[in-house]
């Protein structure tokens, strides 16, 4: 009969070695030498029922210290090394194949928690308390915890007991040749625990559905797509896990006179022909009243004029935006006789010397005529 060789060679780690470090070893040799891996190498069979032997005496804290007393002979009749059983291989095994298909262990631990679910409320806020600031009143629906069975699904004086499939650890091993792979029990999904008399009110699902009152402040800057989180004030979670949050979620009503862009405001003001041509002062308006605002002669249509300070000041920043201004100069409508013959004198006027008068007309049918040509 062969002489076996030492447990920790075989493992490839030290005597002081920790449990840890025993089945981080024995983890990578079982797969590196997995029968179902090598299938034409007789070989690593015996490498792989060598390191299975030896994890099993090593990782039982009676049979190592046997074995580190008196050698194989300690431990020889417990060593069972024919077979693939074992609670030792099949932890272990369990742990390599719960780390490839991502399944965790849950240290006979039943009764999962789980966090509630985040809600999000989409807000509609005026352009004048997107800038101010405001504090305003929603109403949402949640699920909360059952007022009646305090979470607990069951009718009150009962409590839930350990699910008959999983033994309450809320996770079964299931079994397949050489393989062994940890799932979530289908039967009490996780939580291990079964509700035999449910709760009247909320029928065993520990949670209702409730409609909440909730104050909710919007900070002074807040734009379009801004988040607002109301800590905790999402969904119950489940076996007395943590509650969701609420995320307020800003959408800015149109405005009738501005448009936002960042901190800046813009609007468009029309003036009058005279104005534009002469020149004037007209009043346009802002989120805190009217400003008056200097119009210079000979101004265009188009033309963009800046009221600095007269913006919004953004969320996180710290200084205001400014108000643009477009100026649009407006045709006369609905002329009397005598105005549109005035109009007529004027432009006659202004045809002796149109390039003078109109610099723009005239830059216009240049390249015109120069396109043509």
């Amino acid at each position: 009969m062969a002489t076996k060789r030492d447990y920790y060679e075989v493992l490839g780690v030290n005597k002081d070695a920790s449990a840890e470090e025993i089945k981080k070893s024995y983890r990578k040799l079982a797969m590196k030498h997995h029968p179902d891996r090598n299938p034409d190498n007789p070989k690593a069979e015996e490498n792989f029922k060598e390191a299975k032997e030896a994890y099993e005496m090593l990782s039982d804290d009676q049979k190592r210290a046997a074995y580190d007393q008196y050698g194989h002979a300690g431990v020889e009749q417990g060593a069972g090394a024919g077979g693939f059983g074992g609670a030792g291989f099949g932890d272990a095994f369990g742990d390599i194949f719960g780390d490839i298909f991502g399944g965790g262990r849950s240290g006979g631990q039943g009764n999962k928690v789980f966090r509630g679910a985040d809600l999000r409320y989409n807000m509609e806020v005026s352009l004048e308390d997107a800038a101010k600031g405001t504090e305003t009143k929603i109403r949402i629906p949640v699920q909360s915890t059952c007022e009646t069975c305090h979470g607990s699904g069951a009718r009150p004086g009962t409590q839930p007991v350990s699910c008959s499939t999983c033994g309450g650890h809320g996770q079964v091993r299931m079994q397949q040749g050489f393989f062994s792979v940890q799932q979530t029990c289908p039967k009490c999904h996780g939580s291990g625990k079964m509700v035999k008399d449910p709760c009247p009110t909320c029928h065993g699902a520990g949670r209702t559905k409730q409609n909440k009152t909730l104050s909710v402040k919007i900070p002074a800057g807040v734009d379009e797509g801004d988040r607002i989180r109301l800590s905790g004030e999402g969904e119950a979670g489940v076996n007395g896990g943590p509650t969701g949050d609420l995320y307020v979620v800003i959408h800015l009503k149109e405005h009738p006179m501005f448009q936002r862009e960042g901190g800046n405001l813009h609007c468009e003001m029309p003036i009058s022909f005279s104005t534009a041509a002469l020149g004037g002062e007209i009043e346009v308006p802002t989120l805190d009243g009217s400003a008056k605002m200097k119009v210079p002669a000979e101004t265009q249509t188009g033309a963009v004029f800046r009221l600095r300070g007269k913006g919004i000041k953004p969320l996180r920043q710290s200084e205001y935006g400014d108000l643009m201004v477009h100026v649009v100069v407006e045709t006369p409508v609905k002329l009397t006789t005598r105005q549109k013959e005035i109009l007529r004198e004027f432009d006659e006027s202004t045809q002796a010397d149109s390039g003078k008068h109109s610099p723009k007309s005239k830059s216009w049918l240049d390249k015109a005529k120069g396109f043509f040509e």
